[in-house]
């Protein structure tokens, strides 16, 4: 594949964008970067495959552990995992995202299921309102 010019970035939830880099409707999966300014939050949310990402820069955390991925870290999520995604400095994190991802209330109802597809809109909507182009090379 040819280098591109990179993608837009699109907003996904408070203080929160996305990159998208490829979607591969085959397994489910997307990649894409996910920056978040500072106190940037992701809701809680419930993993149904496999996450993985590498942090770029700056540091997130998952309320629900006590630990911080800073820039440079990798990070696993196994499918099953849910959890609440915060930056308190900001970030700009590498994700391979397997879906679906369900988004819960604080009952464990789910709000919302996002898969590639989910994805896929997300990205070509966004690009046909703004009139910009639609990079069909990212489509894997």
């Amino acid at each position: 594949m040819r280098p591109r010019k990179p993608p837009p970035w699109i907003p996904f939830g408070p203080n929160i964008w996305l990159r998208h880099l490829s979607f591969d409707i085959r397994n489910n999966t997307s990649v894409h970067i996910m920056r978040a300014d500072k106190g940037g939050s992701l809701g809680r949310h419930r993993h149904r495959a496999v996450v993985t990402g590498y942090i770029l820069s700056g540091s997130l955390r998952y309320e629900e552990y006590d630990w911080v991925a800073r820039a440079g870290h990798y990070i696993h999520e196994s499918p099953g995992r849910t959890h609440t995604l915060v930056s308190d400095e900001g970030m700009e994190t590498l994700f391979h995202l397997g879906t679906p991802i369900e988004f819960l209330d604080e009952n464990d109802n789910i709000l919302e299921i996002i898969d590639v597809f989910w994805m896929i809109d997300h990205y070509t909507s966004y690009c046909k309102k703004h009139n910009l182009p639609i990079n069909k090379s990212m489509f894997i």
